[in-house]
């Protein structure tokens, strides 16, 4: 590798290529659960997309594997390398070139942490509405995943925000796509085929993001129900009522205590209601004033009352920050209790009950523990599941996930695919559609060097 390291150093300067014997480890790992960390041959940190075209070229000309990595927060392995393989990291390319209050853009690179653009646009009274519980995500890896998260039941999944890109080709071509328009007839849509491709088609260097008006005032509701299938049955009712919520979220009542353990979150629900409910529905609305705001959440109550809510609490502000962010927080909950996979599939809103049903009979099954919370808005389903033995855990995913597939559903919802999944998505997926994308991957990537095994295994 000495040859492509003297490369690479030309490239982006040697202070940017970072070889055996310097902390590579970092660079080897995702938050993926049962997957292994692989250290890379050689990690590149570069400025410009240029240097991302001339890294790719070097690449291609030596056959060697290249990850994209932003903050490494992914949940699907997608950003583990190649063993003897580059990783391209985006810590540089971390500025917010613009804020475009007029159009209600955002021009960023993609190591920009969704934090980092939160802060950005409160400057200006708007808000870019992807909040998939890790604020130190990086814009490029939520736009290789397509990433969610609670809000995406009132505002939609990242592929809505993305207004255009600029992306390097695994040739070292670099081309722009899409722009600051909100609408486009002119020929094949390459934003969108780039979105939720998890590094495995184009690296993106730059991306034009929608932005929306922050709206000031929020209420908070939370409904305990005395099963799953009640708050299942709810949530129609909720979207119908034409109330439009910001987040709307199912928590299991084990969940609920695990996510809350050793935090005093004030919900003010009494022990007795807490040990007779199996499930509570989170609701957050928002409005541009109290007045809208407070007709909302007279509307919601007694919707939520009349359909079987125990009751209907509307939290305090400061307990209401701290549930959401326990529920933001809930995969690192069930990381502390040991759970050993994660479930994120998506089935149609109204078939969550059902699936659900069938999550529980598994388990019963395999006499395992599986936890669950979900955007119960929208379908997106998030399960732990608690079983160490490694054959025994892929037969339960294995079930899991074809239930999903069997409910009108798909493996991940938000996650991605990345190399955790790709198994059980290549199993369950059309094997027409697979063909389709193998062969889209390999006219864009002919040498197969951008993330090898990440989908396709």
């Amino acid at each position: 590798m000495s040859g492509v390291e003297s490369l690479l150093a030309g490239a982006v300067g040697p202070e940017h290529v970072l070889a055996a014997g310097a902390a590579l480890a970092d660079y080897g790992h995702d938050e993926a659960l049962g997957t292994r960390p692989a250290e890379p041959a050689l990690v590149i940190r570069p400025g410009r997309a240029a240097e991302v075209a001339e890294v790719l070229r070097i690449a291609g000309e030596h056959a060697l594997a290249v990850t994209a990595r932003g903050s490494g927060t992914g949940l699907a392995g997608a950003a583990i390398p190649r063993l003897g393989g580059l990783v391209i990291s985006f810590e540089r390319m971390d500025q917010i070139l613009e804020i475009d209050a007029a159009n209600h853009v955002a021009v960023v690179q993609p190591g920009v942490t969704l934090a980092a653009l939160d802060a950005a646009c409160a400057g200006h009274n708007l808000v870019y509405p992807v909040y998939p519980g890790e604020m130190s995500a990086s814009l490029g890896g939520t736009i290789a995943t397509n990433a969610g998260g609670m809000r995406a039941v009132k505002y939609g999944v990242t592929r809505r925000h993305v207004l255009g890109l600029e992306i390097v080709l695994a040739s070292g071509e670099v081309i722009r796509t899409g722009g600051k328009y909100v609408k486009v007839s002119s020929g094949y849509d390459l934003t969108q085929l780039i979105i939720g491709s998890e590094g495995t088609l184009a690296l993106v260097t730059e991306a034009t993001l929608r932005l929306y008006p922050r709206l000031p005032c929020q209420a908070t509701l939370l409904a305990p129900f005395g099963s799953l299938a009640e708050v299942t049955a709810a949530v129609p009712q909720v979207v119908a009522s034409g109330v439009g919520p910001l987040i709307l979220e199912y928590i299991d009542g084990r969940t609920m205590a695990v996510i809350t353990q050793g935090e005093d979150a004030g919900l003010g629900i009494p022990g007795s209601v807490q040990e007779s409910v199996q499930a509570y529905l989170l609701v957050v609305q928002e409005e541009r004033d109290t007045g809208r705001l407070d007709a909302d959440v007279t509307d919601l109550a007694g919707l939520l009352a009349r359909a079987g809510a125990a009751d209907v609490y509307v939290l305090p502000e400061a307990a209401a920050r701290r549930l959401i962010a326990a529920r933001e927080n809930a995969f690192w909950a069930a990381k502390r209790a040991g759970a050993d996979d994660i479930v994120d599939a998506v089935v149609p809103r109204a078939a969550m009950a059902a699936f659900l049903g069938e999550v529980a009979q598994i388990a019963t099954r395999h006499s395992r523990m599986v936890l669950g919370t979900g955007h119960a808005g929208d379908g997106n389903v998030h399960l732990a599941v608690f079983e160490p033995d490694d054959a025994a855990r892929s037969q339960m995913m294995r079930e899991i996930l074809a239930a999903a597939r069997a409910s009108g559903g798909a493996v991940s919802g938000e996650h991605g695919i990345g190399t955790a999944k790709a198994s059980y998505f290549l199993e369950l997926a059309d094997p027409a559609a697979v063909s389709l994308m193998r062969r889209i991957k390999d006219a864009l990537d002919p040498r197969g060097i951008l993330n090898p095994g990440v989908l396709f295994g």
